[in-house]
């Protein structure tokens, strides 16, 4: 597999990571809470996705569901595990979401088994496509358009809509933004919502694309999650879409170099937290003044 190749995958995956990223911040960005539980619900939607799909054969009801199912665990998860301890200090969220992402992790396990789950129909992920001689899987290709377009509407929403100037104004001063008009909870309620929901879909691309869903599937990606977020600058979007990326393509480059003394997950970590040793305040966040 020559490096180009290697390179193009990378960003396949960095596509995911960065799915899955973008709702972490998002939180953080509101409400400077680390949501740690976030990976469980990319598991969720990974479950919810393929148990419809695997009912009705069809993969874009697996994706409603997806969508439904982990948008509304989002909220509730605010609702009820977040919103009451607002006023404490950050810790106790962090502690309040590391025992939902245990908890949901051993109820999937309860549920749906130890072993995973495969899907019955296969067309989506078996088929291959030949761009700039580079086979991909349908799959693949499948997960990046998700990407493009999911996280393009974003940016055009939060750039270009009402809403999104709201959930803008409410990160930067949430109580003027208040005293013009726009509602916290709704923004709140909403983030969480598209977060999950944009988590969810990279949870049933990756259980497409391997065609296999399991109750740890989201335990190595919620430290990676984190190590996005503050690579890219804790609470900037744009700069966790780019620390997403780069780090599918870091793996990449790396497993094709250095496999034989560490994996995929490894490489990755190792390259993190050298980079944050450097810059401690992310490639795109702004040093602290004394």
């Amino acid at each position: 597999m020559v490096l180009y190749e290697v390179i193009v995958k990378g960003l396949v995956y960095g596509c995911m990571y960065a799915l899955m990223a973008v709702g972490l911040t998002m939180v953080y960005g509101l409400l400077r809470i680390l949501h740690i539980a976030h990976a469980s619900i990319f598991t969720l939607g990974a479950y919810a996705g393929l148990l419809t799909a695997n009912q009705t054969g069809s993969l874009a009801l697996g994706i409603l569901a997806a969508i439904v199912a982990a948008g509304t665990a989002g909220v509730l998860i605010y609702r009820f595990a977040y919103e009451p301890v607002l006023r404490e200090p950050p810790h106790v969220a962090m502690i309040i979401s590391i025992g939902l992402l245990i908890m949901m992790e051993d109820g999937f396990r309860i549920v749906f088994g130890g072993y995973g789950v495969a899907f019955r129909h296969n067309p989506w992920y078996t088929g291959t496509v030949h761009l700039a001689g580079i086979n991909f899987t349908q799959a693949e290709l499948a997960m990046v358009g998700a990407a493009v377009v999911l996280l393009g509407a974003l940016g055009f929403a939060a750039s270009r809509t009402r809403i999104g100037v709201g959930w803008r104004a409410t990160v930067t001063d949430p109580q003027m933004a208040a005293s013009f008009g726009v509602d916290p909870m709704r923004v709140r309620y909403l983030s969480f919502f598209i977060g999950s929901a944009l988590a969810a879909i990279a949870g049933l691309s990756v259980g497409v694309l391997i065609n296999y869903v399991e109750p740890g599937m989201g335990a190595a990606l919620s430290y990676k999650g984190l190590a996005i977020v503050v690579l890219g600058g804790l609470g900037n979007v744009r700069g966790t879409l780019w620390a997403g990326l780069a780090l599918g393509v870091i793996e990449g480059v790396g497993g094709l170099y250095l496999s034989d003394v560490l994996d995929r997950n490894a490489i990755g970590f190792a390259v993190l937290i050298a980079a944050l040793m450097v810059r401690p305040q992310g490639l795109f966040g702004r040093a602290r003044t004394a």
